[in-house]
This record gives C-alpha cells, structure tokens and sequence, in this order.
C-alpha cells in the first residue's frame, strides 16, 4: 500500500504488527514505544521527512488511551503525578515542535547532546537494578509485596468463588510545595515543581524527536525519584497522550506555514501504527502487574541506552566517514 504522505510504499500489517510489538513491551514501563518506532519509520521505512515526528505522535495519540484505561480500572493511576507531568510537558512540547520545523530539520548536534543525558539516566538506572540491597529490605518494599499480592490475587482467581482485588494507590497530600502517596504501606513524596520542569525538558525533547516523553520520564522517576514502577506507568502514558495530541493538532495547524516541509502527520500510517498499538499497548498494560518490577526496569534501561547510542554513534560515524 502507498502512501503518500510519507512517501513509502509497504503491506498494511507491517505498521500495525510493528505497532503492537513496541506497545505491548513498553507500556508495562509507563512508555508507549514511539521512541523504537521512530527508527523503524526512519531506518527500516525510509519516512524521514519532519512529518515523521508528527506521525509518531499520532501513534500515540491512538495508542494510548487503551492503555490508560486499563491502569485507571486497576487503580493504580496516581492522578496528582499524572497532571505534573502535564503541566511540564504541554508548553515544552510547544517549544520543541517550534525548534523541530524551524531550526532543527536535520539536528545532529542536540541528538549527540541528547543522547549523552539519556546515557547518564540509563547508567543511574542500571547502577540502581544491580545495587544489592538487603533481604529484609527487599521484602519490605511496596513492589515486592505487590508481587506477592498479585501471585495470591492469581491463586484466588483459580479457586471457584473465591476473588480478591488488589490495593491501589492513595494520594495522602498534594499541593504546589509537596505531593505524598501511598502503595502497599510504602509513602513516597515528590516535590511537584521539581517535577514539573523536569517535565518541561522532556516536552522539548520529545516535541522534537516525535516521542511523547515517557520513554525519558518513566526511568527518570524510577531511578531518581526510586518511585515503583507499578504506579508511575500510567501517569507517563496520560502524560504522553495529552503531550502528543497538543503536538500533532499544533504540527497539522502550521503546516500551511510550512509550505516546502512535509510537516504534518500522515494520518492513514499514522492510524495504522496506532491500532496496533491500541491492542497491544491494552494488554501490557493488563499484564503488566504479572510481570516482575526487576524485568520492567532492565526494560526502561534498554530502552534508554539503545535510544542514547542511536543519538550518539551517528554523531561520530559522520566524523570518520
């Protein structure tokens, strides 16, 4: 099938299959996948246009809401977090789409820069999986003790009649200065205007490089903020959606501005990664909690080194060639 957006010419279940993939793995870790799908349109596709970023958030924009859904049925969305993340990412998103069409169409430089920050937050992340802590501190840990909730919640849900739920989170306070809650007896507090500017690079970022900004946030608060995987997924994936949906209505709006750039998304490519990613962003998010927090997190930390070696080994290679 072509498309002439893009410019590419490729069978209809590729994008979907490729969709799903990418989805189904990294929503379990609070990221939709736009970042490893970027390079597969890229590299493997040949769609390298700026419209390519648009794109991408349109996988998003599709993707995610399945996803959310499912991790707000479970209770186990942390709202307060979700619209710091928000607050950050909009206006920075504004900024990189800006900075993506007018002065970075072939951004070489800021990739390497880029990439360089993702490799420091993947290495804290990675030091943080091997850090050896103590078997009663293990088992004292909120994502240790929901493993165990969830294998008995699977022991109950085999016995006839017999089903039992699984706690959810609980935000105990929440105001400009301070946000505290609470998951499996564990209390952890963030400062929100940390958090937000955090956020608002991340929205620069991924405005540019056409990634919602979960694949960045996600280790960043695992690894930093040592928050537990199983209760920031969610508040990254609405944070993603919002911050994409902006992005692509704002990519579609200056593109008659725009007139020798295919800037805006194609959207029979764009929809097409994005059922894929429906379904399989819907059932990591469902099998996530089945999954252990170790697996997750050495998950998120490749995501973010290949992401960081991708931004920086072209940075060099262009200097040897």
């Amino acid at each position: 099938m072509y498309f002439p957006v893009a410019g590419i010419e490729v069978a209809v279940w590729i994008p979907f299959a490729a969709g799903f993939a990418v989805a189904f793995f990294c929503s379990m870790g609070g990221v939709s996948g736009a970042n490893l799908l970027l390079p597969i349109q890229m590299s493997l596709l040949g769609f390298t246009t700026p419209a390519v970023s648009a794109t991408n958030h349109l996988f998003n924009v599709v993707a995610i809401p399945s996803g959310v859904y499912r991790f707000i049925r479970e209770g186990r969305m942390v709202w307060p977090l979700t619209w710091m993340v928000i607050a950050g990412t909009i206006p920075g998103v504004f900024l990189g789409v800006i900075a993506r069409v007018q002065y970075l169409p072939d951004p070489m430089t800021f990739k390497f820069f880029a990439g360089l920050v993702l490799l420091y937050i993947g290495s804290v992340m990675v030091k943080s999986i091997l850090k050896k802590s103590s078997p009663a501190t293990e088992k004292n840990s909120a994502e240790y003790r929901f493993q165990e909730a969830v294998k008995k919640y699977q022991k109950d849900a085999l016995a006839k009649g017999e089903k039992s739920s699984l706690p959810t989170t609980e935000v105990k306070k929440f105001s400009i200065y301070e946000m505290e809650y609470s998951f499996y007896g564990e209390t952890f507090k963030i400062n929100p205007m940390v958090i937000i500017a955090l956020s608002s690079l991340v929205g620069i970022v991924g405005g540019i490089y056409g990634i919602g900004g979960g694949a960045i946030i996600a280790p960043v608060f695992v690894a930093m903020f040592r928050l537990p995987v199983y209760t920031i997924a969610g508040a990254c994936l609405m944070g993603t959606f919002l911050t994409s949906l902006t992005a692509v209505v704002f990519y579609q709006v200056i593109a008659p501005f725009y007139p020798k750039l295919v800037v805006a998304p194609d959207w029979l490519l764009g929809i097409l990664f994005g059922f894929g990613g429906m379904v399989g962003m819907y059932l990591g998010a469902r099998a996530q909690k089945f999954v252990p927090a170790k697996v997750i997190k050495w998950l998120l930390a490749f995501i973010l080194v290949s992401t960081a070696l991708r931004y920086i080994i072209p940075f060099f290679l262009k200097f040897i060639s």
